[in-house]
């Protein structure tokens, strides 16, 4: 609860970037649960920014080590066991429960950069929370060795983790995702995940190794199945540099082939390695209709008369 600083950046065409404006919001002074529009003037430029902030308790968010991990410690789990348990289930109808990922490593992955190596860091996203690993660089087998803790607010919500491939200030490349419904999850066991395509239709390479605990409250958990889900804040970016360059080199790759194909049956017809065929181009170049006229024979092989 204090000071939260705002930077507004700018980057052209160029990838320039340039900051062009700061500004503050005193968290302290913000009623709790509550939606507050702010408008926000700009220190060193002209200009606002429109907010919209919503300061909500949550229990159990956090990122840490293996070494550190929430669950494993018995009195910690009594705890939080206790505030999900039947006699609590008409405090707090928004807190549902609470999930536990164990982002282990990957293995297998695609090679995104030029050198046969990627970058990969992992995202997972619960809803609007969206919390990630840090880049483990030049490998295809990383090992991240994470605990992420998220609030669940919606018992029939999916755990979405992804792995990118970190490319700079560029977009990251797509290495894989996969998707896990909250209510298929079984608790303390690890797993090995296939990762698939944007779409989850179909395998894409490498695998990832999760483990996952989940605590909620089932009175809580159903009373919110009847409520409208919360709206997602977030999209996906859509561009994926590698798989424009791929698809750009395809289309030179065709152009190319039909322009050479092109020029291949000209020479063909101007070298007379088909009579036939140099003989139509040759009479077509005089301008006369080839299926309406008339020769005779000479001394090449060409048969009858046209």
């Amino acid at each position: 609860m204090g000071i939260l600083d705002i930077e507004v950046w700018g980057k052209d065409s160029k990838k320039h970037e340039e900051r062009l404006g700061t500004c503050k919001v005193d968290i302290s002074a913000l009623p709790l649960k509550q939606s507050n529009c702010l408008e926000l003037p700009l220190d060193s430029c002209l200009g606002a920014l429109l907010m919209l902030v919503t300061l909500t308790p949550c229990a159990g968010v956090s990122v840490s080590d293996l070494c550190v991990c929430p669950l494993a410690d018995p009195s910690e789990r009594k705890q939080i066991t206790q505030r999900y348990c039947l006699q609590n289930s008409l405090t707090d109808m928004k807190d549902v429960g609470i999930l536990q990922v164990k982002v282990l490593k990957a293995a297998d992955l695609l090679a995104a950069d030029f050198s046969g190596k990627s970058d990969p860091f992992c995202l997972l996203e619960l809803g609007n929370d969206r919390l990630q690993t840090h880049t483990v660089y030049k490998n295809l087998n990383p090992e991240w060795n994470k605990v992420f803790t998220f609030p669940i607010k919606d018992i029939h919500d999916v755990l979405e983790v992804t792995v990118f491939d970190e490319d700079g200030d560029k977009p990251p490349d797509f290495l894989g995702k996969v998707a896990i419904p909250l209510l298929s999850i079984r608790d303390g066991q690890p797993n090995c995940y296939v990762l698939k395509n944007k779409d989850l239709e179909q395998a894409f390479k490498g695998v990832i190794y999760l483990e996952m605990d989940i605590i909620y409250n089932p009175v809580k958990a159903s009373i919110r199945t009847f409520t409208p889900r919360e709206k997602r804040f977030v999209e996906d970016s859509r561009k994926l540099s590698k798989k424009i360059l791929s698809r750009d080199v395809d289309r030179v790759k065709r152009i190319t082939m039909a322009i050479w194909n092109t020029m291949q049956f000209l020479k063909s017809c101007f070298q007379w390695e088909s009579t036939l065929r140099s003989t139509i181009a040759f009479v077509s170049h005089k301008g006369e209709p080839p299926l309406y006229m008339k020769c005779t024979p000479f001394s090449g092989d060409i048969g009858p008369s046209l």
